[in-house]
């Protein structure tokens, strides 16, 4: 009834819904762990409840920009490619300019949380803004457009610790570092899906420069990303929990190799919408490092 009335409303709705991807979160987790843990890290375990909320909604908003600027620079390609060829601008169910509007809108909400912030934080956010509008045109000149996009997923860390303390401590740049690496590996394992069709139509991914190296690059992404947190925990000084969850995470992150041996397109996939759970694993190994 709800859905019918809202048709008869708004009858494109679904198409937005579809180019925002909030019907699948997925990559907003993956943007809002790493922002916990330097919201956690640089609050020392508290917070405060206005950069809860301010944050959460910013990466759900921001996350949803860059997906709709995403498919505005693949709407020529996007047709052709299995897992894309349904998506709004590839089948004409929204037009360019409408998802230029409705990119322009998402940045400006998020800008307005910005503004509650300090000067600090509103000064990074327009690197924030040019790292998310750049990334999606990467993969037309450069065969690494995974290290833009862990590059733009990480910058939500220097804005959390600005926002919680005004000051960037230099240890906070090993989360940065830990973070782009992690999104490079799991967006290979995301790239590998398509790898087939983009060889076809000329798109470029870590997927394709690796090609029989994917698994071991992948591997050697997540050590760096371990390495890196292990010395961001000795930096701040986080007790055993923490090691004893960044060891988990390793565990994960192994499996999640191993399932992926194959290199079959459906599992590769699954791996990456599995790759959230090792941002929780971290989460949680900070906050329970401050709550004991």
């Amino acid at each position: 009834m709800f859905t019918a009335r809202l048709d008869t409303l708004w009858p494109s709705w679904r198409a937005w819904i579809a180019i925002t991807r909030l019907d699948k979160p997925v990559g907003s987790y993956l943007l809002l762990w790493p922002t916990f843990w330097a919201l956690w890290t640089a609050a020392e375990g508290t917070p405060t409840i206005a950069n809860l909320i301010i944050f959460t909604l910013g990466v759900f908003m921001m996350r949803s920009a860059g997906c709709v600027i995403n498919d505005y620079a693949d709407r020529k390609v996007d047709g052709h490619v299995k897992r894309t060829s349904e998506r709004p601008l590839a089948t004409g169910a929204l037009t360019p300019g409408a998802a230029l509007k409705g990119f322009a809108l998402l940045i400006g909400a998020s800008f307005l949380l910005v503004l509650l912030t300090n000067s600090m934080t509103i000064w990074l956010s327009f690197g924030g803004v040019a790292l998310a509008a750049i990334y999606p045109f990467m993969k037309r000149h450069t065969h690494l457009p995974q290290l833009f996009l862990g590059a733009a997923f990480s910058w939500a860390i220097p804005m959390a610790f600005a926002a919680e303390s005004e000051t960037l401590p230099a240890y906070l740049w090993l989360f940065y570092a830990a973070n782009l690496c992690w999104t490079m590996a799991y967006d290979t394992f995301y790239a590998m899906v398509d790898r087939d069709d983009d060889l076809k139509i000329g798109v470029k991914s870590t997927a394709i420069l690796f090609g029989e190296l994917d698994l071991h690059m992948i591997a050697v992404l997540q050590a760096l990303n371990v390495g890196f947190l292990f010395f961001a925990g000795q930096q701040f000084d986080f007790s055993w929990v923490y090691f004893v969850a960044l060891a988990a995470g390793a565990l994960f992150l192994s499996w999640q190799i191993w399932s992926a041996r194959s290199r079959d397109r459906d599992v590769c996939f699954r791996v990456f919408r599995q790759s959230h759970w090792y941002g929780v694993i971290i989460w949680a190994g900070i906050v329970s490092h401050f709550l004991l």
